[in-house]
């Protein structure tokens, strides 16, 4: 390509030339444009005057592309195409935008509704990787706080864990009890929290899930019982395996039979304990547009049942 042409180009002229090509008329291309039609026909001769080489056949009836104009037709419109991705990336840094998002969740409480979430996220931002912690409500609050995750799905942890984040509150759960297949009370549509005492209960571990555990001994205080605390587990995984194999029964929320299945019994309790709360949290003073978003996907999600 000449010096010359390339200290005088301007975006402005591959956008005239393409819009020509395209309509294989000076007139309606000028009218897409809104230029006049004098205007567009010196435009696209100065761009071939500089190129040294003419890119219509101007002598047909119908303005038609040589050979070169053909050619220049593709590294035109390649041109342009990232001419624009610069200035959707620039635009998106500006925002606070990037093409990645750390995710945390506990994943038992959120089985229901992170993956409502993530589908209306990816709906709106295909572009957007999502990376997903399954992390406890501890190790949840402290990647929020130093920056490893942007935003959480989770339950609450105790409040002086909690300073410093915005939590929106999505949707409650009844807390429940999960029973193995054969257990006495298995075949009973409620089971008073009173029937759970001296029971081996299967617990969450108090260093990751100290509100959880606070949750259990506020249930059984009004019984003044102190829960028969057999097993803790980090994850749900290994406390709905725990109760399978029958070596215990465990205190969750109601919509973790979507992920139990038919391998355990959930069975809601009477009288009905204060309920569990699932929502979204986060930095607010960190907040960039994409958790912006994802928050919103997360409002979204909690709308539909």
């Amino acid at each position: 390509m000449p010096t010359s042409y390339a200290r005088r180009m301007e975006l402005r002229h591959l956008r005239y030339f393409v819009a020509v090509a395209e309509e294989e008329s000076v007139t309606r291309a000028a009218a897409r444009l809104h230029l006049s039609q004098p205007t567009l026909s010196r435009q696209i001769a100065d761009l071939e005057d500089e190129l040294a080489v003419a890119l219509f056949d101007h002598g047909a009836k119908k303005i038609r592309l040589t050979s070169a104009g053909r050619f220049f037709l593709e590294e035109a419109r390649a041109v342009l195409h990232r001419s624009g991705l610069a200035v959707e990336a620039m635009r998106a840094m500006k925002a606070g935008s990037r093409d990645e998002i750390n995710v945390g969740h506990a994943p038992a409480p959120t089985a229901e509704l992170l993956p409502q979430t993530l589908r209306l996220f990816q709906a709106a931002h295909p572009e957007v990787r999502v990376k997903l912690y399954d992390l406890s409500e501890t190790e949840i609050v402290r990647a929020l706080k130093d920056g490893t995750l942007e935003v959480a799905m989770t339950v609450p942890s105790i409040p002086q864990l909690m300073t410093g984040l915005a939590f929106e509150e999505l949707r409650r759960y009844a807390l429940c009890v999960a029973l193995p297949l054969e257990h006495r009370l298995a075949g009973m549509t409620t089971v008073g929290v009173e029937q759970l005492i001296g029971e081996r209960l299967i617990v969450y571990n108090r260093a990751d899930y100290e509100e959880y555990q606070k949750i259990i001994e506020r249930l059984f205080a009004p019984f003044q019982a102190r829960p028969e605390i057999a097993e803790e587990h980090d994850s749900g995984t290994g406390l709905l395996a725990s109760v399978e194999a029958g070596r215990g029964i465990a205190l969750v929320s109601e919509n973790v039979a979507t992920i139990a299945g038919p391998r355990v019994k959930i069975r809601k309790l009477v009288p009905e304990p204060p309920p569990i709360l699932v929502g979204v949290a986060y930095v607010e003073k960190a907040l960039t547009a994409i958790t912006k978003s994802f928050v919103t996907a997360a409002r979204r999600a909690s709308s539909k049942r």
